[in-house]
C-alpha cells in the first residue's frame, strides 16, 4: 500500500518578497561589515581613527570573503551568494577564515582597540564552527552570524540590545521561508552563535 504525502505548499509572493529582503539585508557579508564598523567607533575616541581601525577590519572580515564568493558565482563555481549548496561551501569558507585571521594578526600588530580585535575573534569563531559543522550537516550560517553580532551588541551597550534578538528571529524565519534551512538548522544556529560569541568577547575584550 502506497503512503500519500501533501505536496509541498509554494510560497507566497509576499511572503518570499519579505523574506528575501529579510535575508539580504541581514546577510553575513552586512553584518561582518557593520559590527566592526560599530564597534571600532565605539572604541576609539577619535572619529577618524576609528573610521581607519574599522576599514582595515571590515576589508578583511568582510570585502575579502564576499569578493570570493560573488567570483565564484561569477565563475559559475558556486549556484548563489549565499552558497545554498552545502557541498559548495567548504573552499569559500576556508578562504574567509583565512582572510579574517590575516586581518586579524594585522589589528593586533598594529594596536587596534581591543574590542575590535574581539569582535573580529568572534567573527572568525562563528565562521570557523560553520565551516566545522559545514563537513557534515548544513547549519545556518545567517543565523549564526545574527545572533554572534547580537551578543555583542547586548554585551557592549546593555540590556536594551535585547532587541537586536528580534533580527535575528526574522532572519531565521527568513531561511525557512525560503527553505533555505530546516527549523533545527536555524535553531542550532542561533545558539550556537551566542555560545560562540559571548564567552570569546568577554574573554577577549
Amino acid at each position: 500500500m502506497t503512503t500519500r504525502t501533501a505536496p509541498e505548499q509554494p510560497i507566497r509572493p509576499t511572503t518570499h518578497r519579505v523574506a528575501s529582503v529579510i535575508t539580504e539585508t541581514f546577510a553575513p557579508a552586512i553584518l561582518a561589515a557593520l559590527l566592526p564598523l560599530i564597534i571600532a567607533l565605539h572604541a576609539s575616541t577619535d572619529l577618524l581613527v576609528g573610521l581607519g581601525w574599522a576599514a582595515l577590519a571590515v576589508f578583511f572580515s568582510a570585502v575579502i570573503p564576499y569578493g570570493i564568493i560573488w567570483l565564484g558565482v561569477r565563475r559559475g563555481h558556486l549556484t548563489d551568494h549565499h552558497i545554498g549548496k552545502r557541498e559548495q561551501r567548504r573552499k569559500p569558507l576556508l578562504l574567509g577564515l583565512a582572510s579574517v585571521l590575516v586581518g586579524l594578526t594585522l589589528l593586533i600588530l598594529l594596536g587596534a582597540p581591543r574590542p575590535l580585535i574581539a569582535m573580529i575573534v568572534v567573527i572568525f569563531g562563528v565562521v570557523l564552527i560553520i565551516a566545522v559543522v559545514n563537513m557534515f550537516w548544513k547549519l545556518s550560517g545567517h543565523t549564526a552570524v545574527a545572533a554572534g553580532c547580537a551578543s555583542v551588541l547586548v554585551i557592549v551597550f546593555g540590556p536594551a540590545l535585547l532587541a537586536a534578538f528580534v533580527i535575528v528571529i526574522a532572519v531565521g524565519w527568513s531561511r525557512v521561508q525560503l527553505r533555505a534551512h530546516t527549523p533545527m538548522q536555524v535553531v542550532t544556529g542561533f545558539i550556537a552563535g551566542i555560545l560562540i560569541a559571548t564567552p570569546t568577547y568577554l574573554l577577549v575584550a
